[in-house]
């Protein structure tokens, strides 16, 4: 007769399969912790779009919150350095998005 084992969680065994599965780019990483890095209120109005040679281009929902973001880029950074590290760009680049 075999024991039944207890349950586990299976928050773990995702977060494992995740990690395992997610590209490992500059832009995914930063796409992961943008929200936590920024906060809701600025993830909902700008999204990390491409990384080139260090510079993360941002688009924003229009014109006045991409020069808003530009006047907050070394915040900004800071914010994305803490959270990513050594994955962190390097400069932001705004721009207004195509859809908008």
């Amino acid at each position: 007769m075999t024991r039944r084992r207890a349950p586990r969680p299976a928050a773990e065994a995702f977060r494992v399969a995740r990690d395992r599965v997610a590209p490992k780019t500059g832009l995914a990483a930063v796409q992961a912790a943008w929200s936590e890095a920024l906060g809701e209120r600025l993830a909902a109005v700008a999204k990390p779009v491409s990384e080139r040679a260090g510079t993360l281009t941002v688009e924003c929902v229009d014109g006045v919150w991409a020069q808003e973001l530009d006047l907050m880029q070394e915040q900004l950074l800071g914010r994305l350095r803490e959270e990513l590290g050594e994955r962190a760009p390097q400069a932001l680049k705004f721009r207004v998005g195509r859809g908008a």
